[in-house]
């Protein structure tokens, strides 16, 4: 039996007795209700809810207003996971004996820049974001969001632990390098900007930098360089290497995909809303600054190109990718002619299904269907 003291201890406890009976505190509760006063009360409704700032009760699902929240929701469980069901196995092999120094150079730069970052993704979710919503069917996937910042965490640690690189010196490679460290001050500085314990998002400037901030890590940190934190990795399993990553990878970027895409439509609703929109001299700084980072950090881990796979693809793309994100947000494209320099992207990180039937996990089959880019 659960041990409700001590979860981790299987050992029996003791049965609660059947003449427990109801705190003085809770039953004084109850004596106060007032039911004509109850009566009065309105039911909750849906035009009262809003992104922020809502007038309706907080602890009330329905009646939704919307309902797209609660299908990201649902959806998200389709894609349960975690990073046992994949085999590592060939990884470690592909690790020791087939990448060559810079291949591992690539491999343990793209990790040490990831699991960072979705530690610093699941605390803006849960800290920065999440708290500010005033409807719960947000609330519950930016929940559901949180989890999975972490599960992302775990199969990061996951790889690294089983192939037997050495966790230390891994996770602290985003404070002694400087390329890595660029990227996640970044997002550290505008994460920090809607911490604080004053913020009152009535107030029109708070609720530009909160919207700033939030279009920062929909569409730039979530959007665009997780996408091309992945690429890399993916360039390997196209050459038949590192494959077990790469499907890790793959379920963290159906994942994301549905991350950026619920946090897009929440921008586009909250603008609609509150009848705000974002300064156009900080979203051209905002892009220019992450452009700047993607490509110092991409001339790093990619200082000697892999096959098939360099530097200049990977910064191209992730401009194309921005011109993406821009659009769906309904601001103008960032970098105007950017080209898809990465044309098999979009089949490679799909999860694929050629597999013997009796070798592949259940959860191959539980997962839905492929990714939608747009």
């Amino acid at each position: 039996m659960l041990n409700w003291d001590d979860p981790l201890n299987t050992a029996s406890v003791a049965k609660i007795s059947e003449d427990a009976v109801v705190e003085p505190s809770v039953q004084h509760i109850i004596d106060t209700f007032d039911d004509d006063e109850l009566r009065k009360m309105p039911p909750v409704r849906a035009e009262d809810k809003r992104v922020v700032n809502g007038l309706a009760d907080i602890n009330q699902l329905a009646p939704f207003k919307y309902p797209w929240a609660w299908k990201y929701f649902l959806n998200a469980n389709k894609n349960h996971w975690t990073p046992l069901d994949i085999n590592m196995t060939q990884d470690v092999q592909d690790y020791h004996y087939r990448l060559n120094d810079n291949e591992r150079h690539v491999y343990e730069n793209v990790l040490a820049y990831l699991t960072t970052s979705d530690i610093m993704a699941m605390r803006n979710v849960g800290l920065a974001v999440m708290e500010k919503m005033s409807a719960p069917e947000l609330q519950i996937y930016q929940a559901r969001q949180v989890y999975e910042e972490a599960l992302h965490t775990w199969t990061y640690q996951h790889c690294i632990e089983t192939i037997g690189i050495d966790q230390g010196e891994i996770y602290n490679r985003y404070r002694v390098v400087p390329e890595i460290y660029a990227k996640i001050k970044i997002a550290s500085r505008r994460l920090n900007s809607v911490l604080r314990p004053d913020m009152d998002l009535t107030n029109r400037d708070d609720l530009q930098a909160f919207l700033m901030s939030y279009i920062f890590f929909a569409a730039v940190f979530e959007g665009c360089w997780f996408f091309n934190g992945f690429s890399p990795i993916f360039a390997l399993q196209r050459r038949g290497l590192m494959k077990g990553t790469a499907e890790q990878l793959q379920y963290i970027m159906r994942d994301e995909v549905m991350h950026c895409g619920f946090g897009i439509r929440t921008v586009k609703q909250l603008m609609m809303e509150e009848n705000i929109r974002p300064d156009a001299g900080a979203l051209r700084e905002m892009w220019d600054e992450a452009e700047a980072a993607e490509t110092t950090y991409a001339s790093y881990i990619l200082r000697e190109p892999m096959l098939g796979y360099d530097a200049e693809q990977h910064i191209e793309q992730f401009r194309f990718i921005a011109n993406r994100r821009a659009r769906q947000l309904g601001f103008e494209e960032p970098f105007a002619g950017a080209e898809c320099a990465l044309p098999w992207l979009d089949e490679q990180s799909n999860i694929r299904k050629e597999k013997n039937f009796f070798e592949t996990r259940v959860t191959e089959y539980q997962t839905g269907g492929g990714l939608n880019w747009e």
